[in-house]
């Protein structure tokens, strides 16, 4: 049985781990850089709509 992953726990957990913004924005910078199309996905699997995705892959673009 596959449980999808969801943004908030997967957020938490990062939380938890002492991740912050800024290490979590140095990482969507990285991967978008790296690997867009693993990136896109990614934001889908936690389950993000179209407009926050965008949103996303463009901040990390700059």
């Amino acid at each position: 049985m596959t449980l999808p992953l969801d943004k908030a726990v997967f957020v938490s957990a990062l939380r938890a781990a002492q991740v912050s913004d800024a290490q979590m924005e140095a990482f969507h910078r990285a991967y978008e850089q790296a690997h867009p199309e693993q990136h896109q996905a990614l934001l889908e699997l936690l389950g993000m709509d179209a407009p926050a995705i965008a949103s996303v892959r463009q901040r990390s673009r700059q």
